[in-house]
């Protein structure tokens, strides 16, 4: 596996989640898409720049994007989750020109 993701789950809305994705090798993990039954995957939140992270303004203000380098993981804490975040979540990296993705995880907010 090069990029596992996990953390999701089921939440009421206003609740947080915090997904984890761990990368092997040389990858470099750094960001967070997601994609909701019927809609394009979009980019949740990036890191790419760590110090300037980026976000979709649908999150701004509730998620937080953050990298552990030791441990070559990234992780989107996710707070006043909202019934429209529902989505699977994936993790997204780079090694090179290379791209991946993690298998997706699950994320669904009631109201």
């Amino acid at each position: 596996v090069q990029l596992q993701a996990s953390g999701g789950g089921l939440v009421q809305a206003g609740g947080s989640l915090r997904l984890s994705c761990a990368a092997s090798g040389d990858i470099l993990p750094w960001a967070w898409y997601r994609q909701a039954p019927g809609k394009q995957r979009e980019l949740v939140a990036s890191a790419i720049n760590t110090r300037r992270p980026i976000y979709a303004d649908s999150v701004k203000g509730r998620f937080t994007i953050s990298r552990d380098n030791a441990k070559n993981t990234i992780y989107l804490q996710m707070n006043s989750l909202k019934p429209e975040d529902t989505a699977i979540y994936f993790c997204y990296g780079t090694l090179g020109v290379s791209d991946y993705w993690g298998q997706g995880t699950q994320v669904t907010v009631s109201s």
